[in-house]
């Protein structure tokens, strides 16, 4: 059982990965916006080119630095998925496998563990994902009434599923010629459903414990990274996508999370605002200028 061997020990490695990265206190912690800044000024801080910017960081000037790393995070989900599109158009890398893994799904399927995997990838499908992001929305809204994180919700949700519909748009990959043991529609690059579960699933777990202590938080990112892998493992197998097409998927998924975690994770980007600090301090200091010194001019 290759194959099988292959997608559980990516899932423990990818989920230890998650947990470790999420766990130590020398990475960024999306809960905690606050705590996250500090490190991006401590991280520069290290780096004598950056010394000078990183002292004159603060709350008031994080916009332009995160506007920049929202661009990093756009151009490396874009340079990721873009690599294995390549990897396809040559028949190269992960793309060998293509065929090997949609023939072994097909061959070795069974009533069994077709229910279990069409069990799985719905936690990946989008009337699920949609209802169990307003179950999480309602329950987060009653215990602390932030309407903000509705809207998180919302915008992961219902944008990964444009991005990636957009990109099936302009790549119209076809689907595996095997048995498909579940119904399809559209085309295949990248997967929808492993895109909608990295993107959402992650979501749902920083929500749910935001306020937790980062070893919960950690191993709930962990959780969601197994219901990921699980997800993309499912539509392979199943035949209705290319390995190639779940991998794309998932990259995409956690590159429009990782973006949109940026944006509402507490730090409102306040570009315009050392503009209007200075403005203000300005104002003050003639406001605290004696009216004589104001009179008194050179003759």
């Amino acid at each position: 059982m290759p194959v099988t061997f292959a997608v559980v020990l990516t899932a423990i490695v990818v989920a230890g990965v998650v947990w470790a990265l999420s766990r130590s206190p020398s990475t960024p912690d999306p809960a905690d916006p606050e705590a996250e800044e500090r490190w991006l000024v401590r991280w520069f801080g290290r780096h004598p080119r950056f010394g000078e910017a990183a002292r004159a960081l603060d709350r008031k000037v994080m916009g332009g630095l995160m506007a920049a790393i929202a661009l990093a995070i756009v151009f490396g989900t874009a340079l990721a998925v873009g690599v294995v599109l390549d990897m396809v158009d040559e028949d190269a890398g992960l793309a060998r496998w293509d065929s090997a893994v949609a023939d072994w799904g097909s061959r070795h399927a069974s009533a069994w563990s077709t229910n279990v995997l069409d069990a799985l990838t719905d936690l990946g499908g989008t009337r699920y994902v949609v209802v169990i992001a307003v179950v999480v929305a309602v329950y987060d809204y009653v215990r602390h009434r932030n309407g903000n994180v509705v809207l998180f919700l919302f915008v992961v949700v219902a944008g990964v599923t444009t991005v990636n519909n957009v990109v099936k748009l302009l790549v119209d990959r076809e689907r595996p010629p095997v048995l498909h043991l579940v119904g399809t529609s559209g085309s295949s690059f990248p997967s929808g459903h492993s895109a909608a579960a990295a993107a959402a699933w992650f979501a749902f777990a920083l929500v749910v414990t935001r306020y937790s202590p980062r070893r919960g938080r950690a191993a709930a990112a962990a959780v969601a990274a197994v219901v990921t892998i699980a997800v993309a493992a499912s539509r392979a197998l199943l035949g209705v996508h290319w390995l190639t097409d779940v991998v794309a998927g998932v990259m995409l998924g956690w590159g429009w999370f990782l973006l949109v975690a940026l944006v509402f994770g507490g730090r409102l980007q306040r570009v315009g605002e050392p503009a209007e600090r200075a403005a203000r301090q300005a104002s003050a200091c003639v406001s605290r200028t004696p009216p004589t010194a104001l009179s008194q001019r050179p003759r």
